[in-house]
């Protein structure tokens, strides 16, 4: 167990040093995705809503090879709105990919 909560604590700090910077940082680009969060009702379903956000990390991810991914409250609140067991099928992200390699996923309405 040790070895994962260092694990854990490393990319939590890792996080919290990158919304520090994101506040001078500028964007260097900007996307519009529609991420798609129907492998979400792949699991069970008390585990939908955090597969959810597993599911738009993985794509970010993918879609623009960043390793730092920071979600906004309001993608979050948008997810879980519904409970853990209904989260939406689909959503929009406005994804920011700043100087330093993170990129900010934002909810677009």
């Amino acid at each position: 167990m040790a070895g994962r909560s260092e694990g854990g604590e490393s990319e939590k700090a890792e996080v919290r040093e990158s919304e520090e910077r994101e506040e001078g940082a500028e964007a260097l680009e900007e996307r519009i995705y529609t991420i798609p969060l129907r492998d979400a009702k792949k699991v069970a379903r008390w585990k939908r809503s955090k597969r959810a956000v597993e599911e738009v990390r993985k794509f970010l991810r993918r879609h623009t090879k960043a390793s730092v991914i920071v979600i906004d409250p309001a993608l979050n609140e948008k997810i879980w709105g519904r409970g853990a067991e209904k989260p939406p099928s689909k959503i929009r992200v406005r994804a920011k990919m700043l100087e330093d390699g993170v990129v900010k996923a934002e909810l677009i309405e």
